[in-house]
């Protein structure tokens, strides 16, 4: 973690001992970067958070800690008190400017931290149907959660990346009729798409597949007997081409379960007995019933119709189940907004086999709309009409399209601006943080042959200052943004230190021929900065060119 605040903390936690002989852990001090630069590098509101325990005047105590606190331990060369009892830290330049050695020391592991303490989480995400071409929805699911996941490895945390895929429901039956339809249809044999089918150009294509591979072997067999095989080769071909989308858009994943599977292992049979065996179910109508309204849902589901099929619910309790003993600490699922409403039953379910409901993080992702010549695209999967991922990685390309669904939180709809997302200027985020990377590269190319410091103790101006505090800022927001899962904070910490380094970069000449002990220290901010950058951008799956 950000070692300067950890060092202010102690120093004030120590401070507070001295002045006035209490203890206070140092988590329940709060230091902050104020907005106002005049308000200096580090701010805490420790005098006014102590006011009602010590029953003083917040100035009279913020004056007293500053009296008691060791600013030579801190690194501190002045301190302000402001307001209502703030207190404002001003740095030593050189502890600011330390950060630099300890980024060229860990490169590609700066930012790394033990925040997670090991903690096994696995997190699902993605987990469309195979049943045709990835969305945009589903597009920004596969940014989020890949990035999540990323940010949490970094974060010190055990991860597995989890894509659940549903290939034993109502759908699947669906497509395997649609492509037997299109096949058909290629073989001279009249047959109708079911109105409630797929009628996307992939089927087709998957279709023509199959007619040069098999003829006509199963124009004439009944459709029932030929089914089976549609269903499966039907599935094969849209999964092979759901991975390699998602590999397209550097999204991978440990492990793919499918639903069959849970079927077929007897996973859906135990849960459903655990269930009873916990006293969690009653028959009625010839149904099985889930007790869920003991757990805040508004009605008891149902888990086996009197028909003696299972629900929707079910195999996702059992699968569920299976996570849990495979002994994660933790689950969190991305689900989709359309299964807002499902959250509650689900976590019911996992209090009703026995866990805590914490033991289940559910986030929703809000659908976004494509947004191209200042008018909505408007998306439908089985018409054919849809905006698909891999048609949206060939507009705007896989960095840009990761970074836009990356930059927003999950729970809020969003508007992707194709037109926006392929404008090559600083208007355009990911180019703007993509293009700072790639002058950074740039300067410490023509800088070939001057050695880069191992010091740094004449980085003192206010915009190299700047960008050191920001510098060393990056494993806190790395630990931030995975404990909340929001990979839109690292793209504001991104966007951010592109903005500190230009702002740097114009009022600082890095290469001096008259001063090359300034030059190559400042050769090494760059660095650093650069290591930083492509960590970061890394981070939420953006590549880090290195020109442009």
């Amino acid at each position: 973690m950000n070692q300067i605040e950890n060092k202010l903390k102690q120093a004030i936690q120590e401070a507070v001992q001295k002045a006035f002989a209490i203890t206070i852990e140092t988590e329940e001090i709060n230091i902050e970067i104020p907005k106002e630069k005049s308000h200096g590098d580090y701010s805490t509101n420790a005098a006014m958070r102590l006011t009602k325990q010590l029953k003083k005047n917040p100035r009279e105590i913020a004056s007293a800690l500053c009296e008691a606190l060791d600013k030579e331990t801190a690194s501190v060369e002045r301190i302000e008190i402001a307001g209502p009892g703030f207190i404002n830290f001003f740095m030593k330049s050189d502890r600011l400017a330390s950060v630099i050695q300890t980024i060229l020391k860990e490169q590609e592991n700066y930012g790394k931290s033990d925040a997670g303490k090991g903690i096994r989480i696995n997190v699902e995400y993605v987990s469309a149907n195979p049943t045709g071409d990835l969305h945009p929805g589903h597009a920004r699911g596969a940014a989020i959660g890949d990035s999540v996941t990323r940010m949490l490895k970094m974060a010190g945390y055990e991860v597995t990346r989890e894509y659940y895929v549903n290939d034993a429901g109502n759908q699947i039956d669906k497509m395997g009729k649609s492509l037997q339809a299109r096949y058909l249809q290629l073989c001279g044999v009249e047959a109708e798409v079911p109105e409630d089918g797929y009628h996307g150009p992939d089927l087709i294509e998957i279709a023509k597949e199959l007619k040069k591979a098999y003829g006509d072997r199963y124009a004439h067999t009944s459709k029932a007997e030929s089914l089976a095989f549609f269903k499966e080769e039907g599935l094969k071909a849209e999964l092979k081409k759901l991975k390699d989308d998602l590999a397209l858009f550097n999204v991978e994943f440990d492990v793919w379960t499918s639903e069959r599977s849970v079927y077929q292992r007897g996973l859906v049979e135990r849960a459903v007995a655990t269930l009873i065996q916990q006293g969690m179910t009653y028959e009625s109508e010839g149904a099985l019933w889930l007790k869920t309204t003991e757990f805040g849902d508004d009605k008891d589901r149902v888990l086996r119709k009197s028909d003696g099929s299972y629900t929707y619910l079910t195999p996702d309790i059992a699968y569920h189940l299976d996570k849990l003993d495979r002994g994660y600490d933790q689950l969190v699922d991305f689900f989709g907004a359309d299964h807002h409403g499902y959250i509650v039953r689900l976590k019911a379910a996992i209090q009703a086999l026995g866990y805590p409901s914490d033991k289940l993080d559910v986030d929703i992702i809000q659908m976004a709309r494509m947004i191209k010549d200042g008018e909505e695209f408007k998306l439908s999967k089985r018409s054919g009409k849809a905006v698909a991922l891999r048609d949206l990685i060939e507009e705007a390309g896989a960095d840009a399209v990761r970074y836009f669904f990356a930059s927003r939180a999950a729970d809020t709809q969003m508007d992707f601006d194709i037109d926006m997302a392929k404008k090559q200027t600083n208007e355009n985020p990911v180019y703007y943080a993509q293009y700072a990377h790639a002058r950074m590269c740039s300067i410490l190319r023509q800088a070939e042959g001057i050695s880069i410091a191992d010091q740094t103790n004449l980085i003192a101006h206010p915009k190299e200052l700047e960008l050191c505090k920001h510098l060393n800022e990056f494993a806190a927001v790395v630990a931030d943004a995975a404990k909340c899962r929001q990979p839109h904070k690292m793209c504001n910490y991104i966007r951010t230190l592109a903005q500190d380094f230009h702002s740097f970069y114009a009022e600082c000449k890095v290469v001096d021929k008259e001063n090359p002990e300034l030059s190559a220290q400042r050769l090494a901010l760059v660095t650093a900065a650069k290591i930083t950058m492509k960590n970061a951008l890394n981070l939420i799956g953006v590549s880090a060119p290195e020109k442009m």
